[in-house]
């Protein structure tokens, strides 16, 4: 399966929404409780770093978002979100979309990315970030409130900016990825 990641645009919102609120109501990745309205798949992914999508064969297939992972001081360290389809999961849409936003991070002006929640059930998600170098630099313990209301470890991983040119971070920061 070819897979193709480009910026996403208005005519992904609803095929974006439906993957993103599988995640969200599947309830054992996303710290959000409550699906997304199509306005606010808008307003949410508009205001990304940069949002980008996974395409096969003419369907999105998944999503990612980019954004710093804090302000000021640690604005250079990025965060970022992954959903894939439930019909696309196992067919290597996820690692397109991990690598791809590696590649961001200088583009945009990261020195890194780090997650802070990775759910320690999640282990195919653990299983990529540690096939891809990403380093678990700390665990919570019971810092995730499963849907049947037990709590799992949530787990923080970080990965350096691989190595190229650092462009400074502006407000006008490409749209193109």
């Amino acid at each position: 399966m070819e897979i193709r990641i480009r910026p996403y645009g208005e005519s992904d919102l609803m095929a974006i929404q439906k993957i993103w609120n599988s995640v969200v109501e599947k309830g054992d990745a996303f710290p959000g409780e409550t699906p997304l309205s199509l306005q606010e798949c808008r307003d949410y992914f508009a205001q990304q770093t940069l949002t980008a999508v996974a395409e096969a064969a003419g369907r999105v297939e998944g999503v990612y978002i980019l954004h710093p992972n804090n302000i000021g001081r640690a604005g250079h360290i990025a965060n970022a979100s992954y959903a894939v389809a439930p019909s696309a999961r196992g067919r290597g849409v996820g690692e397109a979309l991990v690598r791809h936003s590696l590649g961001q991070l200088r583009p945009h002006g990261f020195a890194g990315l780090q997650f802070n929640a990775v759910v320690g059930t999640n282990r195919a998600a653990i299983a990529l970030y540690e096939k891809l170098e990403f380093t678990r630099v700390g665990t919570v313990p019971g810092g995730f409130r499963l849907p049947d209301g037990s709590f799992a470890d949530i787990h923080l991983y970080f990965h350096a900016a691989p190595e190229k040119e650092r462009a400074p971070r502006t407000a006008q920061d490409p749209e193109e990825c």
